[in-house]
């Protein structure tokens, strides 16, 4: 049964439902092939300038398209997904690249893949729906103006010899550099996001990344022919060959199997360092999972399908699992890339696996090319990732419109992001939004008085709310002050669907409070606390406590 987020554990699952449980042909490969190579023509640029803002040389980006691009649409529960570096990862990779280097990456990266297969075996898939919009909104947008300040310096070709790890130093960093900006590599990033903003205008089906990095190597031939050195791929980054010379740019070398400890400038495997590495490991893992899955809910909106969330997360889980022992970098499904599979036509992971292939090919052939790429076009990319990330129109939509608990909330979750953590941000929005959400429920919780002939010194009342920890102190305190004086107090409980712990030790207490001359008496009152009652042995305690099946025999 094709379900979200359904507790059943099948490996493959979304390849087996596409390609096994519907009828695969000829057209659905064609589809698929198409939609594959258009996601690939997107996806190679964008892996290698992810990997650069990682820290990492940019074929390690390309490694990760191809090696966790197969595994993950292959293990996975979501079929229109197409997984690789993303831009939400380049915050936790960054550091972590800086202070232990590739290997330290690496290994962080295959511990994350741990830590997500045992969310998907432990069916967390659906916990993804317990994550409040706000906190969403506001860790992606704080995670947009973290990547979008980091492009500065290669969009703007600053002179810097290093970049401060906090953000509000790199500010002043950048800031401070300002008088070092390149005009050449100013005029490469601008026309590169020029073309890339107004190249969808056109309405034409070809992605805009390929004319807009053509057009910003337009602009490097023609620096570089008046004499002005323009920064690419090929003069920052350089490898070893097998035979110890070193190439420039991006290696004709397919990804082969080392272990992750075993990179240059990695100190082994040792329990200390995946301590240090383990809450980077967290990180990844988490983020990864709530990526995933919101990509996966977007492409079910757009396509009717439904996906597999904890089948989702052990496909990449696993996926992670395997990409570092080729080279590969943290991947999760990505929604950009994803959606322009399904509006190019896929049908099935076959796509994925197409576009994982395509980034092989181009490893292959166009790496000589590929080495070419000024790094301010790449940068150009990569802002424009930044802004569709931060999604500005809904931060605006829910500062004019939202909630002010909302809107607390999701600034909150953009602060801490940008000046600490992005775990510390979910856990404090999450903490925030189940508070500020309580208190609202709990202010719905009220009394009223009900129309009724009454004795002398009689008060009827209705609770109307669920009568919990947040509530039952001030409405239990209400009902002493308004009871004062009476002799029956009838409280009508038919509007009462939920009793806890902290409403009942409130109810016990205002028992116990009561006047000797003074009785309660409980009407009408709903099953669950009913129950919770009966589980606690609240008895009838005469001239004291009575329980009435309606309000017509309570009075």
């Amino acid at each position: 049964m094709n379900i979200s987020g359904s507790r059943r554990i099948r490996l493959f699952s979304a390849l087996v439902d596409a390609c096994f449980h519907e009828k695969y042909s000829l057209p659905r490969l064609l589809k698929d092939a198409i939609a594959g190579v258009t996601v690939g023509i997107i996806a190679i640029p964008l892996a290698m300038a992810l990997a650069i803002a990682s820290g990492v040389p940019p074929q390690y980006g390309l490694y990760t398209s191809a090696i966790a691009g197969i595994v993950i649409a292959i293990c996975g529960g979501s079929r229109f997904s197409v997984s690789g570096p993303t831009a939400a990862f380049v915050v936790i990779l960054f550091p972590v690249s800086q202070q232990f280097g590739l290997s330290g990456l690496l290994l962080a990266t295959l511990m994350s893949g741990f830590i997500l297969l045992l969310m998907g075996l432990a069916r967390f898939g659906k916990l993804i729906e317990y994550i409040p919009l706000p906190v969403t909104l506001g860790f992606t947008s704080g995670i947009g103006i973290t990547i979008g300040t980091m492009q500065f310096k290669d969009f703007f070709g600053l002179s810097m010899a290093t970049v401060p790890e906090h953000y509000v130093s790199k500010v002043a960093a950048l800031v401070m550099a300002l008088p070092t900006l390149d005009f050449g590599e100013a005029a490469i990033g601008i026309v590169t996001l020029g073309v890339l903003i107004f190249w969808p205008k056109l309405g034409l089906r070809v992605p805009g990344h390929l004319p807009a990095l053509l057009a910003g190597c337009a602009v490097m031939v023609i620096l570089m022919h008046t004499g002005h050195p323009v920064a690419t791929i090929g003069s920052r980054f350089h490898y070893l060959l097998p035979d110890g010379s070193q190439g420039n740019g991006i290696p004709s070398i397919l990804p082969h199997f080392t272990l992750p400890w075993s990179q240059p400038g990695g100190t082994g495997l040792s329990w200390s360092l995946v301590q240090a590495l383990l809450p980077a490991a967290f990180s990844m893992a988490v983020l990864g999972a709530i990526e995933s899955l919101l990509c996966a809910v977007v492409l079910d909106g757009m396509t009717g399908k439904k996906h597999h969330s904890n089948n989702e997360l052990i496909g990449q889980g696993i996926g992670n699992i395997v990409s570092p022992f080729f080279g590969g970098i943290t991947a999760t499904a990505a929604i950009a890339r994803s959606a322009a599979n399904v509006r190019a036509g896929a049908t099935s992971p076959v796509s994925a696996i197409i576009h994982a292939l395509l980034v092989i090919l181009a490893l292959l052939v166009l790496a000589p090319l590929l080495s070419w790429l000024p790094l301010a076009a790449m940068a150009a990319l990569l802002l424009m990732v930044a802004w569709n990330m931060s999604e500005a129109h809904k931060v605006v939509d829910l500062l004019r419109h939202g909630p002010n608990d909302d809107i607390l909330v999701m600034l909150t979750c953009m602060s801490l992001t940008v000046l600490f953590d992005m775990v510390i941000a979910i856990t404090a929005g999450i903490v925030m939004a189940s508070l500020l959400f309580m208190r609202r429920i709990a202010m719905l919780t009220r009394l009223t008085e009900v129309a009724a002939e009454v004795p002398e010194k009689t008060l009827v009342l209705r609770i109307n709310g669920p009568l919990f920890f947040a509530a039952a102190e001030r409405i239990f305190s209400e009902i002493r002050d308004r009871s004062e004086g009476m002799r029956v107090i009838v409280l009508l409980w038919d509007r009462v669907a939920v009793l806890d712990a902290g409403g009942l030790n409130s109810l016990r207490q205002f028992i116990n409070a009561l006047p000797g001359d003074t009785e309660l008496r409980l009407a009408e009152i709903p099953f669950q606390p009913l129950k919770t009652m009966a589980r606690a042995r609240l008895h009838p305690i005469k001239g004291k406590l009575s329980f009435y099946s309606t309000l017509q025999g309570a009075l």
